[in-house]
Formats: structure tokens, C-alpha cells, sequence
């Protein structure tokens, strides 16, 4: 059961850090330039709302074609859950990113324009600095969307995890199946909540309020 817990948290954070790694310079890229956000906001509104059911066949043929022996660095099943949750998870932290970046005091614009900072200076002393509130909340979505939906992905792909040991339990049907379903389901809801709060101490730590 341990083994399980770990393997769902290594997998979810995994697909939460690629993920990341997508959505922070897209959603920096889109509200810096209209043109950027004019291209990209069409498929954020298209991709967003598709299910993990729909994305999880897709990944699954994908990975099975590209990933043809076990020899890799990663199991299959691993990539499978961690690509689902990365395809899943990116959105909120993009489209806050973006939001963030875009609501950046005319000012602070105006000082970096006479200043003559290049992109790189304006986006690191200026940009995120000023998104970061934005950015971590849409961080903090992102990781509880991506816990979510890797919970369904290993249960119906019977990929290694907390949703595989949920469903074995259902199909199983001992007099004890039920207990064992339920303890996983507080389980998750308790990670899921340790995962949030963990986020938010970061956001505390690195963003600051007006008691700061």
C-alpha cells in the first residue's frame, strides 16, 4: 500500500514539473505579446476542457509505439500517467501566468521602457516578480488537477498507484474491500490536501502581501 503512495506522488509530480515547465513560458510568452496570447488562447479553450478518458487511449498508443522496449529509464506505465497528467494539469497554471504577466502595473512597464531592459532583465526583475501571486495559484490548481485525474488514469489503465489499488479492491469484493477502498479514498483526500498546503507554503515564501 506504501509502495502505492509513492509511486502516485513520484508520478503526479513528475507530470506536475513538466507541466510547469510547459505552462509558465507559454503563459509568459502570452501575456507579454497579444499576437502570442491571439495564437494560443484558441487552444487553451479547444484542449482545456477535454477529459483524461479521452487524452489516456491517446497517450497509451503513443507511448507504446515511441517507447517500444522496458529497457528505458521509465516504466511505460509510468510515462502514460505522468504524460496524462502533464496534458491535463497545464492549463490553469497557464492561463493564470498569463493573466498574471498581462496585469502588470503600466508603470512598471514604463520604468522597464526608459530603463531600455532587454527581454531577459524585464521578464526576471520584472515580470515575475510581479506574476508570481498569479503564478503560484495557478500552480496550486494545476497540482490538484494533475493528483485528480492521476488517480482516474492508473485506475482504468491499471497503471501502478493509488486508483490501480482502489480498483483491485473494487473487483476483488472481499468482506474487506470496502474498508480498504475507503481508507484509500481519505488517503487521497489527505495528500491531496498535504499537496496544496505544501504549495501554498512556497507561495508565502516567495511572493509577497501587503504584510510583507
Amino acid at each position: 500500500y506504501y509502495d502505492q503512495i509513492a509511486t502516485s506522488i513520484g508520478t503526479v509530480f513528475f507530470g506536475f514539473l513538466i507541466a510547469s515547465l510547459i505552462a509558465i513560458p507559454l503563459g509568459i510568452a502570452a501575456g507579454l505579446s497579444p499576437y502570442a496570447n491571439a495564437a494560443l488562447n484558441p487552444l487553451i479553450q479547444i484542449f482545456k476542457p477535454v477529459s483524461p478518458l479521452a487524452w489516456l487511449p491517446i497517450v497509451t498508443m503513443v507511448v507504446s509505439a515511441v517507447y517500444v522496449t522496458n529497457d528505458g529509464l521509465f516504466a511505460k506505465s509510468f510515462l502514460v500517467s505522468a504524460i496524462t497528467v502533464t496534458l491535463c494539469s497545464l492549463w490553469p497554471t497557464l492561463i493564470n501566468t498569463a493573466l498574471g504577466v498581462g496585469s502588470i502595473d503600466k508603470d512598471l512597464v514604463s520604468v522597464s521602457k526608459v530603463l531600455k531592459m532587454n527581454t531577459y532583465t524585464k521578464i526576471t526583475k520584472l515580470v515575475l516578480p510581479s506574476a508570481l501571486p498569479l503564478i503560484f495559484t495557478g500552480l496550486r490548481l494545476s497540482l490538484g488537477v494533475g493528483w485528480m485525474v492521476l488517480i482516474a488514469a492508473e485506475m482504468l489503465a491499471q497503471n501502478p498507484g493509488l486508483g490501480k489499488f482502489v480498483w483491485d479492491e473494487f473487483q476483488n469484493g472481499s468482506s474487506q474491500s470496502l474498508a480498504k477502498i475507503i481508507v484509500a479514498v481519505l488517503t487521497i483526500g489527505i495528500i491531496g490536501f498535504l499537496l496544496d498546503r505544501v504549495m501554498y507554503a512556497l507561495q508565502s515564501l516567495f511572493t509577497f502581501t501587503n504584510n510583507r
